[in-house]
């Protein structure tokens, strides 16, 4: 209903929150970045309402152009237009992170609004290429390429994160250290209350603890496609697109997460949703839960 309604004025609330964050007096930097907006109680953090605003946006858009999407290239080219003008502005920041999540879970959306298999593949391509060559245009971004392909090498720079992490997730083996007995967490792991949570929760639970976590994810994933499958069965088609956006972006950034902590992919500034210490992040995934139930309870009225 209502967020629906909403949602092309919602992409625009989230490139004026994205713009506001790059004025000097108006963002705070922290650690070479400039990602929050003090609002005195608490630190906004725009990139994270963005990804959720861009995802009702596109559920919307998708909704609303269903067939056209399927045979006509300018109803694609719209809603990538708009991730496209979304993700410059994450880059500014800089958070590269957050660009791939939301190119990521926007693609993924329009994927399974039925886009011919030819024209996602030529999305796919040109967003990759676009992907590689921002990597590569950043030297800081090059220098975690490396770190990422040989840690052990920057031992007291750049890999000293993830080495710690790695250390931290090998101390846990089968049962863990148990609950706050973490050594890594007391000042050898960096972030660890919000980027590296991970590490910290599998050096306490060991291999049993991930596994948990990790059927957890998978069931929330399980769970949104059910509660989509349910409101497109019911003709909510905004119902049912936003639940497959909600499903694919949490877990889909847990899973970027993990990977980041146990060394599969290069250092990332994004948070494990529902456990990283962070109020914008937080807030923002509690909003598309509550979203979320909506569709569950309106779907099954429907029925």
């Amino acid at each position: 209903g209502r967020w629906y309604e909403l949602s092309s004025r919602l992409v625009i609330v989230a490139m004026i929150l994205l713009i506001l964050v790059l004025i000097p007096g108006v963002g705070r930097e922290i650690n070479g970045s400039m990602r929050w907006i003090p609002l005195g109680v608490i630190n906004l953090q725009p990139s994270e309402l963005a990804k959720l605003f861009a995802f009702i946006y596109i559920a919307g858009f998708l909704s609303r152009h269903n067939e056209k999407i399927k045979t006509e290239m300018l109803y694609l080219i719209t809603p990538l237009c708009v991730l496209g003008v979304l993700g410059v502005l994450l880059l500014l920041e800089p958070d590269f992170g957050s660009t791939a999540v939301l190119m990521g879970v926007g693609l993924g959306m329009i994927f399974i609004g039925g886009v011919s298999g030819w024209r996602f593949s030529i999305m796919i391509m040109m967003t990759m290429i676009a992907m590689l060559g921002i990597v590569y245009s950043a030297p800081y971004r090059v220098a975690r390429l490396k770190t990422f392909l040989d840690p052990w090498q920057y031992q007291f720079g750049e890999g000293f994160q993830l080495i710690n992490s790695l250390m931290a997730i090998g101390r846990g083996e089968l049962t863990g250290v148990g609950i706050g007995e973490s050594i890594q967490k007391l000042g050898y792991l960096p972030e660890a209350h919000t980027d590296f949570i991970f590490a910290v929760y599998a050096e306490e639970t060991g291999l049993l603890g991930v596994g948990l976590l990790l059927m957890l994810f998978l069931l929330f994933i399980s769970r949104t496609f059910i509660i989509g499958k349910r409101a497109e069965h019911c003709g909510m088609k905004f119902g049912a697109y936003i639940s497959y956006g909600i499903g694919i972006w949490v877990v889909g950034q847990a899973f970027i997460n993990l990977a980041v902590a146990m060394g599969r992919l290069p250092t990332k500034g994004l948070t494990l949703p529902l456990l990283s210490y962070g109020g914008s992040s937080m807030i923002t995934v509690l909003i598309a839960i509550g979203i979320l139930f909506r569709v569950d309870v309106d779907s099954k009225h429907e029925l």
